[in-house]
């Protein structure tokens, strides 16, 4: 097929958007009269086309051509034609779709998949009422949780009797990732009619990445790492970055600009940009992958919680000190609403958090303590903003700088995933915020969590535990939260997938449940 993949929707604004591609070989693609040439990565192609000087607040129907040959909309598809709209000049009501944690094919032990329901309800409905956003906040791809018919694929290929099995090895396994959980027929629509951002969790390299130094350590011995780690950064880059960023940022991104001019295979380029972007050097690291996007006078700041983190020489942070300066400078602008994207909740239940900051403490312990407490830390996925405890201080003291500014925003909300339940959060200072603060997490779109987990996550809310788990962690020498907070809904369980809609000054939020083939409210909750 000339269009193997796509077209998916990305980056859009009031006179602007991208449309990225994957074809089958090397071609000229065409959007509404915009062409591009596709570049070349490993025998795969792929285009990100730049659509300039549209009408703001418009909704237009868009096709794609390859060569000349319409390829989208597919001929017997059931689904109403892809639009582009653009965002309008005036303030408006505005609405964003978020989740985290998605498995590929629907009808299977997980059950209903939360993000394929949403899509058929956007098609069965006005399309006036589509979301104007949709925020995928990790996950997106399983690379060491293979489903049966990637297993199989794998297979053939190669052996899976030899490390690491059905996990993923390299760019090309990657491609076969995303072709399966993009390429579903519901799916695919959706993600060409709603201008989608992402950001990566540990799914898609491997549970626990960069959990911690040893960690990392050990990863780095295991002879198929560095090329399962290269394969992860180039598709990433390929699949999910790009589209992440405008025109004026992709005009001045240094590898963007030498892969569509190369004219030929840019393997070599990117496996250079994925060792340099895993490269801790000097306390940074060799890419930002957090990222921007303004709608209107809402703000999306998505923060990467998982790529950025520097971990070496008894150094913990979740990003680099340049980085957590760009992000703090580009929070620090009037905005009605400022929403920060994290793949990990800042927020989790009170004892899991207590309990994570404890552990971070204790695994600097000499000696067998220490070492105890570093497989404590990777077998129980105590890795969240928590054990990361500067960078949990920090967060913390800007969300409170930004909403006791003299025009701060009505409501600052972490949206976040990762967890497999879904709660909303307020938090409380000492010294009051004028902003409403919430912590909004997400997860799964579709995947499952194990009764007794779920049982346990119940009970970390208890008020009684929580207070256990502060005192413990007080004798551990972990000094008071800067905050604390209280959940005002949840936790839900199940395949969910969560809304933000504000108008002017005002938003609310609300987490649905896909339950047979519809999507049922399971929350509400009034943000400002």
């Amino acid at each position: 097929m000339s269009l193997r993949l796509g077209p998916l929707l990305r980056h859009v604004d009031s006179t602007s958007a991208t449309v990225w591609v994957e074809t089958g070989t090397a071609s000229e693609v065409e959007v509404l009269g915009t062409t591009a040439r596709t570049f070349e990565i490993r025998g795969h192609h792929y285009a990100l086309l730049v659509l300039t000087g549209l009408e703001p607040g418009t909704s237009t129907p868009y096709e794609v051509r390859v060569d000349g040959e319409k390829v989208w909309p597919e001929a017997d598809s059931a689904f109403p034609p892809s639009r582009i709209r653009t965002l309008p000049e005036e303030e408006s009501r505005f609405r964003l779709v978020f989740g985290s944690c998605r498995k590929p094919h629907e009808h299977d032990s997980f059950g209903p998949d939360a993000l394929a329901a949403y899509a058929r309800r956007m098609a069965e409905g006005d399309d006036a009422e589509w979301p104007q956003a949709l925020l995928m906040l990790g996950d997106q791809v399983y690379a060491d949780e293979t489903t049966d018919e990637t297993k199989e694929w794998l297979s053939r290929r190669r052996d899976t009797s030899k490390p690491p099995g059905t996990e993923v090895t390299d760019f090309e396994e990657y491609t076969h990732l995303y072709l399966e959980a993009w390429g579903e027929p519901s799916i695919r629509w959706l993600l060409s009619t709603v201008p989608t951002s992402m950001i990566f969790d540990d799914h898609d390299v491997r549970d626990d990445w960069n959990t911690s130094h040893t960690w990392r350590q050990q990863m780095r011995e295991q002879p198929w790492w560095q090329e399962r780690l290269r394969g992860a950064i180039m598709s990433y880059w390929a699949y999910q970055h790009l589209g992440n960023l405008g025109p004026a940022e992709l005009a001045e991104d240094e590898t963007y600009q030498k892969a569509i001019a190369s004219g030929g295979d840019n393997a070599d380029l990117l496996v250079a940009y994925a060792d340099e972007a895993d490269n801790e050097r000097d306390g940074t690291k060799g890419a930002r992958w957090s990222y921007r996007r303004d709608f209107g006078k809402v703000r999306l700041l998505v923060i990467d919680s998982r790529a950025g983190r520097i971990l070496a020489g008894g150094t913990r942070s979740m990003v680099d000190d340049d980085e957590f300066e760009w992000i703090e400078d580009n929070a620090a602008s009037p905005c009605d609403h400022l929403l920060i994207g994290s793949s990990l909740p800042w927020l989790l239940p009170p004892v899991i958090s207590h309990l994570q900051s404890l552990n971070e403490r204790a695994c600097e312990r000499p000696g067998w303590r220490g070492r105890l407490a570093e497989k404590i830390r990777q077998a129980a996925d105590l890795e969240h903003w928590a054990a990361f405890r500067d960078s949990f201080v920090r967060l913390a003291a800007m969300i409170a700088r930004e909403g006791r500014r003299e025009d701060p925003p009505a409501s600052i909300a972490v949206l976040s995933g990762d967890v497999h339940h879904a709660y909303i959060a307020e938090a409380r200072y000492p010294e009051p915020v004028t902003s409403a603060v919430y912590q909004l997490t997400c997860s799964p779109v579709h995947n499952a969590m194990p009764r007794p987990l779920r049982l346990a996550f119940a009970a970390t809310w208890s008020a009684r535990v929580a207070s256990l788990a502060r005192r413990w962690a007080r004798r551990g020498g972990v000094e008071p939260a800067p905050l604390d907070w209280t959940k005002t809904s949840g936790p839900h369980f199940g395949n969910v997938i969560a809304t933000v809609e504000t108008t002017g000054r005002s938003a609310v939020t609300t987490i649905e449940q896909a339950i047979g083939d519809g999507l049922t409210e399971v929350a509400r909750q009034r943000l400002a």
